[in-house]
């Protein structure tokens, strides 16, 4: 009996040593992601890294390594690690600590979000450079953003509160440590950038080659090299649009796919803003309803040119189906190419999520299914109808190029749900915005 009970003893001790060591790899866990250029530029001058599940974001050049550091418990910042915002606990229950560094000098401002982007709490302080720790208390239960922006810098993160004690949510500043200056020699010679990460969550990545840049979303598991299929997407008003590759990105056998053998979509990775068609002939601006109605027009929403950054232009139907809008080898995708694009993002009932931008900037509501998986990156620019202007926020339309006796086709997703549909109508003058596929 005794033998017995020394056994299982020793069969505990084991199993809490594998325990312990195998917590203990977990959180010395780091993924190593380089970066590689093919097809139209196999050069990658910077990438834009945009965390979709915290908010944060980041910005390197193509030749440095990002470290992905996995966050499992109460985290640490290392000194040297900017670009991102450390909560710890994390998550937390009665408060948390707020850490940062802080490049240079300057007017900061402290900014606390809920999820569905309501400014919690803020400070302003005038902070000196370097690691800077704030205290985080007073929130209710859920998930929030916390935000720090000093002149042209500016860095985010993501805490949690698993507690639900609420009060009046407060930052409140505790210390700040100085940078150690580097040593003479090395001083801009980084080639790794670290950057907070949760085990599972997205990162949507934008790769930048000159007059090129190609989106795609990874969610990483190990090391790895990203590597960016550069296409030329460049309108006849010499407007640059980035490229959103929806698929692998691969040939059969992992290998990079330039000439997309695979038959990925290939798409714009924003609205277009072209004023010119292919052939050099210029699309009328429409400033008054007798323009939109008998000529080949544009339009920005609500004849306000504000809007055209952030969501593009309205094209009417003459325009949309004349077929040089689109930048040279790209088109108008049809009523057939966005079904196929719905279908394979699991149908008209969940493909919305995948292909809508996150946050409730540019939508006025968003569901936990919103990922912008695809990194397409919809926006709700709403649309024209009547002569009179409809759902900015609310929804997004994109022309189809099929025509049928009569009717026209446009697909569109909406701030309510994460459905996106094809639709058949008779128009009444409609504006919708356009997004190009590779043909």
């Amino acid at each position: 009996m005794k033998s017995k009970f020394t056994t299982l003893k020793a069969l505990i001790c084991i199993l809490f040593i594998l325990l312990i060591s195998s917590l203990t790899n977990l959180q010395a866990q780091d993924y190593l992601i380089n970066y590689a250029g093919a097809g139209a530029s196999t050069d990658v001058d910077s990438v834009i890294i945009e965390n979709l599940m915290q908010g944060t974001t980041m910005k390197m050049k193509g030749s440095e390594t990002l470290r992905l550091t996995v966050v499992t418990g109460i985290e640490s910042m290392n000194e040297e690690e900017s670009g991102t915002v450390c909560f710890y606990p994390n998550p937390m229950k009665d408060q948390a600590k707020m850490q940062f560094i802080l490049p240079e000098r300057g007017e900061t401002m402290i900014t606390l979000y809920d999820i569905s982007g309501r400014k919690i709490s803020q400070s302003n302080d005038f902070l000196e450079r370097g690691r800077h720790v704030y205290i985080i208390r007073g929130i209710k239960g859920g998930i929030y953003f916390g935000k720090v922006t000093s002149g042209r810098y500016s860095c985010s993160g993501r805490l949690i509160n698993s507690g639900s004690s609420g009060g009046i949510p407060e930052i409140a500043y505790e210390h700040t440590l100085s940078i150690k200056a580097k040593p003479e020699g090395i001083k801009g010679q980084a080639v790794e950038k670290m950057m907070q990460y949760f085990t599972g969550d997205r990162l949507k990545m934008k790769g930048i080659s000159g007059i090129y840049s190609t989106v795609l979303t990874i969610v990483p598991t190990s090391d790895k090299t990203v590597t960016f299929n550069f296409h030329a997407c460049t309108d006849a008003d010499g407007n640059h649009y980035p490229v959103v590759i929806i698929g692998t990105g691969k040939g059969a056998n992992g290998e990079p796919d330039p000439e997309n053998k695979s038959g990925d979509i290939v798409a714009m990775g924003s609205n277009l803003i072209a004023m010119t068609f292919d052939n050099g002939t210029a699309v009328n601006h429409a400033d008054n309803q007798d323009i939109w109605s008998n000529y080949k027009a544009y339009c920005y929403y609500n004849n306000n040119s504000a809007y055209a950054g952030n969501y593009g232009l309205l094209y009417n139907q003459q325009a949309a189906l004349y077929g040089r809008l689109c930048p040279i080898g790209w088109t108008i995708p049809s009523e057939i190419a966005w079904n196929n694009l719905i279908d394979g993002l699991g149908g008209g009932g969940s493909a919305g999520g995948p292909l809508k931008e996150t946050g409730t900037i540019f939508w006025t509501t968003q569901s936990s299914d919103t990922t912008n998986s695809t990194g397409f990156s919809g926006r709700a620019g709403g649309r024209r109808g009547g002569g009179q202007f409809w759902d900015l926020g609310l929804r997004g339309y994109w022309w189809a190029s099929t025509t049928y006796t009569g009717y026209i086709f446009y697909m569109e997703i909406f701030t309510d749900s994460d459905g996106a549909k094809v639709y058949r109508t008779y128009g009444a003058d409609p504006g919708f915005s356009v997004r190009c596929f590779m043909k």
